[in-house]
C-alpha cells in the first residue's frame, strides 16, 4: 500500500505502528501528548493510545531520558522526544554515561532499547538553540546507535526499525525537511524492511561520490541536477547511519568514481565529516583522484535566523567543492 505522506506524518504512522505491534511501545515528552509534539509528528497518539502510552513530561530532558533508563530496565520500549536539537544537553549526562553504556556494564545481561528522538538542523528561522547539528557528540559515544532521516519513505521504516532495536538509538529528524512529501509503502512486516543501518545510492553517478544524511541529501540532489546540466555526473549517497557506518557501499562508490565530497550542516571542524574522510583516505588511498573535501556549516555557533542562509550548505556551495576536486 502507497500512500502520500511528509516525513513528519510518516514518522507518526511509523510510531503508530509499532505501538499497535507492542503494547510495551511508550511515546514521552514534553507536549508530545495532548499538542501532539511541536512539529506535530505526535498528533493524535494521545487521543488513540491513552496517556499512559503517550506521556506528557515536564520541561526536564534529563529526567525524561533517566525515566526512560529505568522503564527500559523494566521491559518498556521508551521513545522519547527531545523537542529542539539544542535541549538535548541536558540530557547528554544520562545518554552518555548511563544509556550508551549499561550492556557493557552488565556484560550484555541487560539491554536498554530507548529510541531518543532529535529534531535537528536549521532551515526553519527559529531562535538560539533551535536550529543545532549535534550528531558528532553522539556518533563519538560508543554504544548507541545513531542515525538520521533525510526522507518520508525512510522516516517511516528507520523509525519502526529503531523501536524494535535491542540497543539505543539516537534517531536524527530534519526539521526542515517535516513537510516534504513522498510516496511510502506503510502495509510492510518488520522483517521486510530495509537494514537501518545501510546507506543508499539515491542518485547513480560516475564522476563524484557525494555524501550526506539527514537535511542535506536534499541539497545534494538538487546539487546532483544543477551539475548534470553542466555535463558531470555525482552519485549521491544517502548515508542514514553514522554509528555503524556502512563503509563498504561508501568505499564502492569512492573507489570507482576516484573524488568525494563530504556534505552536512554541522561545522566542517571536528564534524563527521572528518571521520568519513579519514576512513576514505585509508580505505581507498590509492583509488583517490583527489582530497577528500568537505563542505558545512562554520566554526561558529548557529547564527541568527537572518543570516542562516549565508551558514547553512547550499547547492552553490557543493557545487563549489564539486569544482576543486577536479583542479588536482
Amino acid at each position: 500500500m502507497m500512500t502520500t505522506l511528509t516525513l513528519g506524518r510518516a514518522l507518526n504512522e511509523g510510531m503508530r505502528r509499532a505501538m499497535e505491534d507492542d503494547p510495551k511501545v511508550l511515546v514521552m515528552g514534553e507536549d508530545v501528548g495532548r499538542l501532539g509534539g511541536v512539529f506535530r509528528v505526535t498528533d493524535g497518539l494521545q487521543k488513540d493510545f491513552g496517556e499512559e502510552r503517550v506521556i506528557d513530561t515536564p520541561l526536564a530532558e534529563s529526567g525524561i531520558v533517566g525515566t526512560a533508563i529505568g522503564l527500559a530496565l523494566r521491559g518498556y520500549r521508551p521513545v522519547c522526544e527531545i523537542q529542539f536539537d539544542g535541549f538535548v544537553f541536558p540530557a547528554a549526562d544520562q545518554i552518555i554515561t548511563q544509556l550508551a553504556k549499561m550492556h557493557l556494564r552488565s556484560l550484555g545481561a541487560v539491554k536498554l532499547p530507548v529510541v531518543v528522538r532529535i529534531p535537528c538542523g536549521g532551515g526553519i528561522g527559529a531562535v538560539e538553540h533551535h536550529s543545532e547539528s549535534p550528531e558528532a557528540y553522539f556518533a563519538h559515544t560508543a554504544g548507541l546507535r545513531v542515525v538520521a532521516c533525510s526522507n518520508a519513505a525512510d522516516a517511516y521504516t528507520m523509525i519502526r526499525r529503531a523501536i524494535a532495536s535491542p540497543d539505543p538509538v539516537i534517531f536524527f529528524e530534519p526539521k526542515r525537511r517535516y513537510w516534504d512529501k513522498a510516496e511510502v509503502s506503510t502495509d510492510v512486516a518488520l522483517s521486510d524492511l530495509p537494514d537501518l543501518h545501510a546507506a543508499q545510492v539515491v542518485q547513480p553517478g560516475d564522476d563524484v561520490t557525494v555524501l550526506a544524511y539527514g537535511p542535506s541529501v536534499k541539497t545534494c540532489l538538487e546539487a546532483a541536477a544543477a551539475a548534470a546540466a553542466e555535463g558531470r555526473s555525482l552519485e549521491v549517497i544517502d548515508l542514514r547511519s553514522l554509528n555503524p557506518l556502512d563503509v563498504d557501499t561508501v568505499e564502492a562508490s569512492v573507489a570507482r568514481t576516484g573524488r568525494c565530497v563530504v556534505v552536512h550542516e554541522a561545522p566542517v571542524f571536528a564534524g563527521f565529516g572528518a571521520e568519513l574522510a579519514a576512513r576514505i583516505t585509508e580505505r581507498c588511498f590509492y583509488r583517490l583522484e583527489a582530497p577528500v573535501l568537505r563542505v558545512g556549516g562554520f566554526s561558529t555557533p548557529y547564527p541568527p535566523s537572518r543570516l542562516e542562509d549565508h551558514y547553512l550548505p547550499d547547492l552553490d556551495r557543493v557545487l563549489d567543492a564539486v569544482d576543486r576536486t577536479f583542479a588536482w
